[in-house]
């Protein structure tokens, strides 16, 4: 398995450098080819008008979102320039989110930028990372604004005995192959948990270890909090990434996280590779 189309999202109103960055590196690591995609919805006025200014207006807001897409593009091939053999760009008059997951069936992993801090992200021109990691079937990697590179001389594994976490473990393999150390952790609810927690990790140790990637294991001795937890541990091995399952569910058609995925959706200074 190797990682080779990587599409790479971009969006209208966030610093597009460091996903760029990140896309290019894999490129050139994996042999891939990029495809570069954005989208944008006009986003129509709170006031109200009509006949030919309303129509005047709804033109200029169009043009608006043609002439910022055709900027992105010149952004990516830049970008690209020497990095990828290989490059396409996409673009569309859509909802960013669902622009990219009518699109994925194309890559085998997508680049995208943190969420929003503060506030929520705007539908018609930004990426919602949350929504998008629970539809589209393919790994996401998110990339942090003061991330300028993907380092992978330490990976963090952050397990949890579910099919989430399986399909990200099997997604990231290229990205394990090629990382110096790799850590695999589970924190546990309860200390009675531990044993079975280091026999799993044997599992999936033993598992990667058929698959050519040596790794370590970890079961912290205190329980619960693992947001927190996970956090602490990938500061004290220096994980460049962390590669993890994304658990949530849809209430009234929004997506509830569960706390480590709202956590490595908006990573602190280290990439995160998520698979639902």
């Amino acid at each position: 398995m190797t990682y080779a189309t990587v599409m790479v999202g971009l969006a209208l109103d966030q610093p597009n450098d460091a996903r760029l960055e990140v896309a290019a590196q894999l490129a050139d690591r994996f042999g891939a080819q990029v495809i570069g995609v954005a989208a944008a919805e006009f986003s129509p006025p709170l006031y109200f008008t009509d006949g030919e200014p309303a129509q005047k207006l709804i033109d200029q807001g169009w043009a608006a979102v043609r002439n910022r897409l055709a900027a992105l593009e010149g952004e990516f091939r830049a970008a690209m320039q020497g990095q990828a053999d290989a490059v396409e760009w996409r673009c569309g008059e859509d909802f960013p989110t669902r622009f990219i997951v009518q699109h994925a069936r194309a890559c085998d992993i997508i680049v995208v930028g943190e969420a929003v801090r503060g506030g929520l992200a705007d539908p018609y021109a930004q990426v919602n990372p949350s929504d998008l990691v629970m539809q589209v079937g393919r790994p996401l990697l998110v990339v942090p604004e003061t991330c300028n590179w993907l380092d992978l001389r330490s990976v963090l594994v952050a397990w949890k005995d579910t099919a989430e976490a399986r399909r990200a473990v099997s997604d990231a393999l290229p990205m394990l192959r090629k990382a110096t150390e790799v850590t695999i952790v589970e924190i546990v609810e309860e200390e009675a948990d531990r044993a079975a927690a280091l026999a799993r990790l044997d599992d999936v140790m033993a598992w990667l270890s058929r698959h050519e990637v040596r790794a370590s294991r970890q079961v912290p001795e205190r329980c619960g909090d693992a947001a927190t937890q996970l956090e602490q541990i990938a500061s004290d091995v220096g994980a460049g990434a962390v590669i993890a399952g994304a658990y949530g569910h849809s209430r009234l058609s929004e997506w509830i996280l569960g706390g480590v995925t709202r956590r490595l959706i908006n990573p602190a200074n280290r990439c995160s590779l998520l698979s639902h």
